[in-house]
């Protein structure tokens, strides 16, 4: 088809040119030589530019970062670089954009959009013209800036050019891959209360931070540096030295966050997003107060990032946070019965969603009783929360497991605020 296009438009000029010609040549006189002679340099010019193979071009892109969070800006540059000085009067470079960058992030401000998670899709496209001439080497450079969440490798560059009159037309993509990795963004969360756990009992206690405190065990003799509020003062008045309390190191619950990445009819992206977010930021607040987390991710495939001290679990779980998105088959109240099941050990589980639904509740409902520590953060905008899930709200609520709603209200403020009760 190309090749056919070509032809005929150098057909087209061939054959301007042979009835340019044939008039002179058959009227003769000063004006029909004119043209025939005005045309000539045009003539050799197309001529020479339907033969010229710009394909033979090196085009290369170079962005300033490879790395970002969600919603920064990267500068990018696109070399052209080419060995023939051929008069080139204009070049229009495009870029081919992946369907992945085909959504604006404004971080916490794009909230206010959950109930219309369509207005934050926008189709990107940077086109740029520029003059080369003669010039061998030239650059073009753009910002990309409101970055959606996402691995995006941007494949491909295209460039057109041509003759001022219109008559010459040429294009040629140029394969030029980079990747260009989005993470989610960190946001503050005021974890408003947190469940702890003593360990010389199954007692379970409310504590406003996630701080340890400290549980007396004994008395001792009093020694240097021993706080003065740690005098046990009866026992010092029974046996007539100073006595200080013996403390024991309370031991705080480990967490285990849950993810819902299945997919369900009516899924609210921007919704997902948020989940993305809290899943992510709950994780870096709870570790960043020195208490142990997991995290396990439940959806097409179940990914498990177990509960232990390892410097590269964070960045191994904003890697899979970076990449995932809603799939699978099956229901999420199903796998999540079958994955809870595995676990062996006893965890204040916080699981993060975007829906509830009758079967989920009962799923819950086992939760519960067998880790007896539960918190659930639902995120959804307040027009899509159906009768049916307030009425499941009410019921666990009443049921004693703590639920947190996240709505626009919240979610676009710089904080957020979690109840964990």
């Amino acid at each position: 088809m190309k090749t056919f296009h070509f032809v005929r438009k150098v057909v087209s000029i061939v054959f301007i040119f042979v009835v340019l010609f044939a008039y002179a040549m058959f009227q003769g006189g000063f004006t029909s030589w004119f043209l025939f002679y005005s045309f000539l340099p045009i003539f050799l010019y197309l001529i020479g530019l339907s033969f010229y193979p710009i394909s033979r071009w090196t085009v290369e892109r170079k962005l300033q970062k490879h790395v970002v969070a969600t919603g920064d800006r990267v500068k990018v540059s696109i070399q052209v670089n080419r060995k023939i000085p051929f008069p080139i009067f204009y070049c229009i470079v495009e870029e081919v954009f992946p369907e992945t960058l085909n959504r604006v992030d404004l971080r916490h401000a794009k909230y206010q959009y959950l109930d219309q998670p369509n207005k934050l899709y926008k189709s990107r496209q940077v086109k740029k013209m520029f003059f080369p001439w003669f010039k061998r080497r030239f650059e073009v450079t753009y910002e990309l800036s409101q970055l959606p969440r996402g691995k995006h490798v941007i494949p491909a560059i295209r460039l057109k050019t041509g003759d001022i009159f219109g008559l010459i037309k040429k294009e040629h993509v140029y394969p030029a891959a980079n990747e260009l990795i989005v993470y989610p963004v960190e946001r503050s969360i005021h974890l408003i209360e947190k469940m702890n756990s003593y360990e010389q009992g199954s007692i379970s206690s409310f504590a406003m931070n996630l701080k340890n405190t400290n549980v007396a065990t004994g008395v001792r003799e009093y020694m240097p540096g021993d706080k003065f509020s740690w005098i046990d003062w009866k026992q010092t008045a029974k046996k007539n030295d100073v006595m200080t309390k013996e403390f024991e190191q309370e031991k705080s619950t480990d967490t285990l966050i849950i993810l819902d990445s299945c997919y369900y009819d009516g899924l609210n992206l921007l919704a997902y997003e948020a989940a993305i977010e809290m899943g992510i930021s709950l994780m870096e607040t709870i570790r960043k107060q020195a208490s142990q987390v997991g995290f396990l991710s439940i959806g097409e495939e179940t990914v498990f990032f177990p509960v232990k001290h390892d410097p590269t679990k964070m960045e191994w779980i904003r890697k899979h946070l970076t990449q995932i998105q809603p799939s699978g088959k099956y229901k999420f109240s199903r796998k999540l019965k079958e994955e809870i099941f595995k676990v062996t050990n006893s965890y204040y589980v916080v699981l993060v969603t975007t829906h509830l639904d009758e079967e989920l509740k009962d799923t819950l409902q086992h939760v519960r009783l067998r880790e007896k520590k539960l918190l659930i953060i639902f995120i959804q905008a307040d027009n899509r929360i159906s009768v049916e899930e307030h009425r499941i709200i009410h019921g666990l609520r009443n049921e004693g497991i703590g639920i947190c709603i996240l709505t626009e209200k919240e979610l676009v403020m710089d904080v957020l605020e979690v109840n964990t009760i």
